[in-house]
C-alpha cells in the first residue's frame, strides 16, 4: 500500500430519511448516449441534448441519493434549483433521499432499477456496483472534466481495472485529528503515547477510540507496516500478514487502548456530548463533522494530523486511508442523458467550491483548490498534510470490498468485549487472515 506523497500538494499548492420534491436548477453538463464495451455495457458521455432547440420540453423525473448533510445546508437543492434554470429542455420532477456516501453501494444493488439516477459513494464502493452492472461508465465531457481538472491518483480513485471512469470525484476521503485546545496542546498532539499521558481531571477522556468499521482501525495496522493483500492492496497471492509478531504488538497495544479508563469507546458514548462539555482531549474524524465540532468548541477546536503511535518500542506514523467521494449515475437510468449532465453539474468547479463553503469539503477539482478560501483555510491544510504524510491509497478490489469491513470491524467490537485477550490474540489473528484469504 503506497503513500500518497505529494497527492494534494497538486491541487492547494501547485493549483490547491424524508423526501424532499422539490422544482430545480445548473451547468451544462452536455447529454449521453448509450453504447458498449464497459463493464456495465453502458458508457455515458456528455455532449450536447438531443432536444436541445427543438422547443420542446421532455418531462423527466431524476432521484438523487446524497447524505444528510447536503440537505440540511441546502446545497443539493440549490444545485437542483441552478441545474433547472440552465436546462429548459427538462421539466423535472426531483426525488432527493437521504443515503450517506457509505451505505450507498449496499442501498443500490438492493434494487438497482429502483435505486437513485445520481448518487454520491465512497470510492472503494466502485469496484462492487460496476461487477453488478450498476455503476455507468462516465465519457465524454464528464470524463475529460476528471482527468483534465484533478490529479491522476484522484482520477483513479474511480477508475475499474478496464480503464474505464466510473465517477466524479468531488472531496477527499479520509480523516485528521481533531482535539480541544482547552485540553491538549501542540506538544501533547504529537504522539498518542502523550494524548493519553496527558493529565486531565477524572470525568475527561484524552482519546476518542472509533473503528468505523475497520475504517479508522487500518491505521494502525498498516501505520506498523502491515497491509491486506500486498503494498498496493491489488495482490491477493501476498494474503494479510496482520497475524504477524508485529500485527500482535499492534493488536495487543489497542487491547490496553481500548480497555484505559481514559479512552472513551464510539457507541458507548457520544463525541458531540463529550466536547460540549469539554470532557475529549482528541478524536478522529473527517470534513464531514467539522462545522458541528467548530460550533461546539469554536476557538477551541485544533486540527492536525493523525499521530505516531509505539506498540513494540518503536514510533510509528499512524496511515490512514486514502480516497475520494464521488458522484455516479445509475446505469439502469431511464433518464441517462440528465443523469449524467446533472452528475457533471454537481462535480463542476463552480460546485465544489460551493460544497467547500457550505459543508467543509476539500475540493478535488485542482483550479478549486487554488482559492483563498481553501488554501488559507485550516482544516483544508490538515487534509492535505495527511494525504502527503500519513495515508495510504485504500484497496479497491472486490475480495478486499466484501470482506475486510466485516472481519476488521469485528477485532475492535471483540477487544472491547473481552473476547480478544492477550492470551489469544494469536488465534484470533490467525482467524481473521483465513477469513480473509480463504477462496
Amino acid at each position: 500500500m503506497r503513500s500518497m506523497k505529494k497527492l494534494l500538494a497538486l491541487a492547494l499548492t501547485a493549483t490547491m430519511s424524508a423526501t424532499l420534491l422539490v422544482g430545480c436548477g445548473g451547468d451544462d453538463a452536455g447529454t449521453t448516449s448509450q453504447g458498449s464495451g464497459s463493464a456495465t455495457g453502458t458508457t455515458a458521455e456528455a455532449g450536447g441534448s438531443s432536444d436541445a432547440g427543438s422547443g420542446e420540453t421532455q418531462d423527466i423525473t431524476l432521484k438523487v441519493w446524497c447524505p444528510q448533510n447536503q440537505v440540511d445546508s441546502g446545497i443539493m437543492e440549490e444545485q437542483q434549483a441552478a441545474f433547472a434554470a440552465e436546462h429548459p429542455e427538462y421539466n423535472i420532477t426531483w426525488t432527493t433521499e437521504v443515503v450517506g456516501e457509505d451505505k450507498c453501494s449496499e442501498n443500490v444493488l438492493k434494487d438497482v432499477d429502483a435505486a437513485a439516477d445520481v448518487f454520491m459513494f465512497a470510492n472503494d464502493q466502485t469496484y462492487a456496483m460496476v461487477e453488478a452492472g450498476a455503476l455507468a461508465q462516465l465519457g465524454g465531457e464528464a470524463e475529460s472534466m476528471v482527468k483534465d481538472n484533478m490529479t491522476e491518483d484522484v482520477a483513479k480513485t474511480v477508475t475499474y481495472t478496464d480503464g474505464g471512469l466510473y465517477g466524479i470525484p468531488f472531496t477527499h476521503n479520509t480523516f485528521v485529528m481533531f482535539y480541544d485546545k482547552t485540553l491538549l496542546e501542540e506538544g501533547d498532539i504529537t504522539s498518542l503515547e502523550k494524548i493519553m499521558a496527558k493529565e486531565t481531571a477524572d470525568n475527561v477522556y484524552n482519546y476518542y477510540f472509533e473503528s468505523a468499521g475497520g475504517w479508522k482501525l487500518g491505521c494502525y495496522y498498516y501505520g506498523a507496516g502491515l497491509s491486506v493483500f500486498g503494498p498496493d492492496g491489488s495482490d491477493l497471492a501476498a494474503g494479510v500478514d496482520w497475524n504477524s509478531e508485529k500485527g500482535v504488538a499492534v493488536t495487543n497495544y489497542l487491547i490496553d487502548l481500548i480497555n484505559n479508563k481514559k479512552c472513551a469507546y464510539d457507541g458507548e458514548i457520544a463525541v458531540s456530548e463529550l466536547i460540549a462539555e469539554h470532557r475529549l482531549g482528541a478524536w478522529f474524524d473527517g470534513a464531514w463533522n467539522y462545522d458541528m465540532y467548530k460550533e461546539a468548541l469554536g476557538d477551541d477546536l485544533g486540527i492536525a494530523t493523525i499521530p505516531t503511535f509505539n506498540p513494540d518500542g518503536t514510533d510509528y506514523q499512524l496511515l490512514g486511508f486514502y480516497g475520494s467521494k464521488a458522484i455516479g449515475v445509475n446505469a439502469h437510468s431511464q433518464n441517462m442523458a440528465a443523469a449524467v449532465q446533472f452528475a457533471t453539474f454537481l462535480g463542476n468547479e463552480e460546485n465544489q467550491v460551493l460544497r467547500f463553503e457550505k459543508s467543509a469539503q476539500v475540493p478535488t477539482n485542482k483550479a478549486a483548490g487554488e482559492i483563498d478560501a481553501v488554501t488559507s483555510d485550516a482544516l483544508a491544510k490538515a487534509i492535505v498534510e495527511e494525504a502527503n504524510t500519513a495515508s495510504v491509497a485504500q484497496p479497491q478490489n472486490s475480495v478486499f470490498s466484501t470482506r475486510y469491513w466485516n472481519y476488521a470491524g469485528a477485532i475492535a467490537t471483540e477487544i472491547r468485549s473481552g473476547e480478544i485477550t492477550k492470551d489469544n490474540v494469536q488465534e484470533k489473528l490467525d482467524s481473521f487472515v483465513q477469513s480473509m484469504t480463504a477462496e
